[in-house]
């Protein structure tokens, strides 16, 4: 399409081994405040607690996948963002930050912010920027935060007496050299500038795709909302499935202005229901797992940066005892860019680039029985705009829907788990839920907005809001509070987890801070039996998940918590992490 839309796949992983090497050795990578070459001594210094804690093979597999991961893969989160993609300007995007988010949020900028701002976007366009111009996405999401606060934000958030004079000196000269796109987004309906603002009113754009989604901007520039047919329609239109030469050529503004516009104005849930299922109709069928049971985890796409991520080994647990996972993401999403399952499983050799049809071979083999689907394959039309959503900055409304897909289905009983942070966002990711047709759903507060819930005890201090471990959500089992919907009988629950009340000790989270490799010697050590706060947590998101989704077998919450840790100190989670490296590249 454009430059911020990804190219073609490439090919899968190579399978990483101390026998086959295939390229040379990468330059150091700095993890910390020592380099790793070759693995390096931190590395082996990490994992020696989970070597002598586990059995003589965990030597030969967990600590030799990692001393060769560091071989071949960079260590840290911010090293996977895509090879090629045009960075943002850093000012305009700091801008953005503060005018491009919701009605309560937005900050607006000063006098001295906003001139600095707009003298950055006029040089751009007059073509002085060349080692950082500001892209048609920038401009389109800048521009249409502008317009969303003049329009129909409260008096607070709208334009400060600074932003109306730095736009009063610089439009004149803004309106010569901006393109006509960016214009119409401006001042749509020619009411913001005044005679400077003539463009909006008669712009049509180029094409039918262009045109549709001229259209549904007037409204959401407006403040307004869109129906389901509508966002269903543009999406289509712009984002085709197909080869690139198939795609619909539309500006990066456009579609900027459109994915923040909506966030900005805060979706309705036939918008966010729009966007979670635009492509169902579209991709092939699911393939249908002969599984018994099958959760679809629908962690944040943009990582942890900050605390353990514990999901991948959640995963591996809970498909000791049946429940197979399937996981779901990218190697690297913006804003956050941090830690991703997708990452982790690339880092220990395993093939990353499966079709639905391979995850579902996966999740059916006895010696693995969880999967993980890079976006990249299972929806190449939401995957080639990662490079927008970087330029664009907050997250757009797919941030949501992409959490609630079911790209495998099966044969038995299906559940589905998405954290959440921000509050209005639980209601409406288990509405999404619902129109899965699915037995259970599960969303959960865990830490950074993650899945993953804490054994930290929490603080007489803590913010206001929903705290860590709040979960919500729905179950089969039929109650009296139980209630129909899609014809399937389901009960609702609320519920906040205190680990102290379980047993647990109260410890603090492990930090990562980007690191794959301490985030994986945290998991493997975990999984290879060592005891402490990466364990705690193993077991305890792998119980709860068994326990609020109403799995066979995990009723009682002791039982449950039982059960996951006998799946890690029998080894058997961790061998089936280790089998599921391996069979990545046979299945392909």
């Amino acid at each position: 399409m454009n430059s911020l839309l990804r190219p073609p796949l490439p090919g899968p992983t190579p399978i990483l081994s101390a026998r086959r090497r295939v390229s040379p050795p990468p330059a150091p990578v700095r993890v910390g405040s020592a380099a790793l070459v070759g693995g390096g001594r931190r590395c082996r210094r990490g994992l020696a607690v989970a070597a002598s804690a586990a059995p003589s093979w965990m030597e030969e597999a967990g600590v030799d996948v990692l001393e060769e991961g560091g071989r071949w893969n960079p260590s840290v989160s911010d090293s996977y963002r895509p090879a090629g993609l045009p960075r943002p300007n850093a000012t305009v995007l700091e801008a953005q930050a503060r005018v491009c988010t919701g009605p309560a949020q937005t900050r607006p900028l000063g006098e001295e912010q906003a001139m600095r701002v707009l003298d950055t976007i006029l040089r751009s366009a007059m073509g002085e920027l060349k080692e950082e111009p500001v892209s048609r996405a920038q401009l389109g999401a800048f521009f249409a935060g502008m317009t969303i606060r003049a329009n129909s934000f409260p008096e607070a958030t709208q334009w400060s007496e600074g932003e109306r004079r730095a736009m009063s000196i610089f439009w004149p000269r803004l309106v010569q050299v901006l393109p006509p796109e960016v214009k119409f987004i401006a001042d749509p309906e020619g009411t913001i500038m005044g005679a400077n603002g003539l463009t909006g009113p008669r712009y049509v754009g180029q094409g039918t795709g262009e045109m549709r989604l001229v259209g549904a901007l007037r409204e959401v520039l407006a403040g307004g909302h869109l129906g389901y047919e509508e966002v269903q329609c543009v999406l289509k239109d712009i984002l085709l499935i197909g080869s690139s030469s198939d795609l619909t050529e539309v500006s990066e503004a456009l579609l900027a202005a459109f994915l923040i516009g909506q966030r900005m104005n805060r979706e309705t849930d036939r918008e966010l229901k729009a966007y979670c299922l635009a492509f169902d109709d579209e991709l092939d069928p699911p393939p249908v797992a002969d599984v018994k049971s099958l959760t679809h985890y629908g962690e944040p796409y943009d990582g942890n940066t900050r605390f353990f991520r514990s999901t991948l080994f959640v995963a591996a647990v809970r498909a000791c005892y049946g429940e197979s996972c399937l996981l779901h993401g990218v190697e690297w999403m913006p804003p956050k860019g941090g830690i991703t399952e997708g990452q982790m499983l690339k880092f220990m050799g395993a093939n990353i680039h499966l079709s639905p049809t391979q995850a579902k071979i996966l999740l059916e083999d006895e010696t693995a029985g969880f999967a993980y689907l890079n976006l990249q394959e299972a929806c190449p039309p939401l995957y080639s705009i990662i490079g927008l959503r970087e330029h664009i900055k907050k997250r757009p409304p797919l941030a949501t829907s992409e959490k609630v897909q079911q790209f495998v289905r099966a044969r038995g009983r299906e559940s589905m788990v998405a954290g959440f942070y921000h509050e209005g966002y639980e209601d409406p990711l288990l509405m999404l839920m619902r129109r899965r047709t699915i037995h259970a759903g599960l969303v959960v507060k865990g830490e950074e907005g993650a899945l993953s819930m804490t054994t930290k005890e929490r603080s007489a201090y803590a913010s206001k809001g929903l705290p860590v471990n709040h979960c919500s959500g729905f179950r089969t089992p039929n109650s009296i509070n139980s209630s129909e919907t899609d014809g399937i009988s389901r009960e609702s629950f609320r519920v906040i987890v205190n680990a102290q009340e379980l047993g647990f000790e109260s410890t603090e989270t492990p930090r990562t801070d980007r690191s794959i490799l301490k985030n994986l010697e945290l998991g493997l050590a975990a999984l290879g039996g060592e005891k402490g706060a990466a364990y705690d947590r193993i077991v305890l998101n792998a119980a709860m998940a068994d326990h609020l989704l109403g799995c066979s077998g995990a009723e009682d919450i002791d039982t449950a918590l039982d059960r996951a840790r006998e799946a890690i100190d029998s080894g058997e989670a961790l061998r089936r992490l280790m089998s599921y490296i391996k069979i990545s590249h046979r299945v392909s």
